[in-house]
C-alpha cells in the first residue's frame, strides 16, 4: 500500500476513483496502489463507501450476487475464496428490450442460477437446510458484469472493490421451488454472438449453487448487512464469461428453469 496515505485516506481515495469511473462512465486505473492485491477488509471497505454513493443518490438495494465462485476464476485472482457484490434497482434489465451498450464501460456475460427469498438470513446456524427453507423459487438469470477497473486489469482487491464488477442482470420467467429443481445437477448453456458456447452446470458455483448462496448468507451477516426477504441472489457462474460486444445476441438455457434472452444495441457513431 503506498505509504503516504494511511488506512483510511487510502479507502477513502480508492472509493473515490471508482465512483467517478461510475459517474462519468469512463473505466479507471486499478485501486491496488492504494490498498493492495488482497487485503479482504480494505476491499470491502471501499465497496462499502462505493455503494454507499449510490445509495446517497437515490439507488435502493435489491439483492446481491457472488462472484469467483469457480476454481479457474480464483486460481486467475490468486485466492481460495468468492466475494460479493450488492445488486441496486436499477440494475435489473428487462429482456424485451435491447441493453443500452452506451451506458455500459466493457460488460461481459455470465449464464447463473439466480434466487429469491422468502425470509431473512439474519440469525441461527445459516446451515443449509435453513438457507434452502429461505428460498421462495429459483429462475435462470443472465448476469451482466461490467468493470470500472480499465481493461479488467483486475486483482482480487480491485474486484471486490468494485461492487465484484456488478453491472446488471436479467431474469427469466419459469420459477421453480427447490422442491422440483436441483440446482447442483441443472445443465447451463448459453449463446453469444461469435464466441464459442459458454455450458457447465450447478457444480461449478462451489460445488452447489445453494452452497454459494450459504457462504453469501454468512459473509453478508458478517459484513453487518444480512440477507432479507424479497431479495435477488445471483449465486454465481456456471460456465466460462463472455464478453458483449455491441449488438450481440446472448441466449441462455438451464435445464428445469427454462430459458432467456437478451439482446445489446450497437454503439453510437
Amino acid at each position: 500500500m503506498t505509504e503516504t496515505l494511511d488506512t483510511d485516506a487510502a479507502v477513502g481515495a480508492a472509493a473515490e476513483r471508482l465512483h467517478t469511473a461510475l459517474v462519468r462512465n469512463q473505466p479507471c486505473a486499478p485501486i491496488r496502489d492504494l490498498i493492495g492485491e488482497r487485503d479482504i477488509n480494505l476491499a470491502y471497505a471501499v465497496q462499502q463507501q462505493l455503494n454507499a454513493h449510490r445509495i446517497a443518490a437515490g439507488a435502493s438495494v435489491v439483492g446481491r450476487k457472488i462472484g469467483a465462485t469457480s476454481e479457474a476464476v480464483q486460481k486467475q485472482l490468486g485466492v481460495d475464496t468468492p466475494d460479493l457484490g450488492v445488486l441496486f434497482d436499477d440494475m435489473e434489465y428487462d429482456a424485451s428490450a435491447p441493453i443500452d451498450i452506451s451506458g455500459l464501460l466493457q460488460p461481459k456475460v455470465e449464464g447463473e442460477i439466480a434466487f429469491v427469498l422468502k425470509a431473512d438470513l439474519a440469525e441461527g446456524d445459516l446451515d443449509l437446510d435453513q438457507v434452502a427453507a429461505a428460498v421462495d423459487y429459483a429462475v435462470a438469470a443472465i448476469e451482466v458484469c461490467d468493470s470500472r477497473i480499465e481493461g479488467w486489469d483486475i486483482s482480487f482487491a480491485d474486484t471486490v472493490a468494485d461492487n465484484a464488477s456488478a453491472g446488471g442482470y436479467v431474469l427469466g420467467t419459469e420459477r421453480r421451488t427447490l422442491d422440483d429443481f436441483s440446482p447442483k445437477d441443472a445443465a447451463m448453456a448459453m449463446t453469444v454472438t461469435g464466441q464459442d458456447d459458454s455450458v457447465g452446470t450447478g457444480a461449478a458455483s462451489l460445488g452447489d449453487p445453494l452452497v454459494a448462496l450459504q457462504w453469501l448468507a454468512r459473509q453478508a451477516r458478517d459484513l453487518g448487512d444480512p440477507l432479507r426477504a424479497g431479495q435477488v441472489v445471483l449465486s454465481g457462474a456456471l460456465g466460462p464469461m463472455r464478453p458483449a460486444a455491441p449488438g450481440a445476441d446472448v441466449e441462455l438455457s438451464i435445464d428445469g428453469l427454462g430459458s432467456v434472452a437478451i439482446s445489446f444495441n450497437k454503439s453510437e457513431v
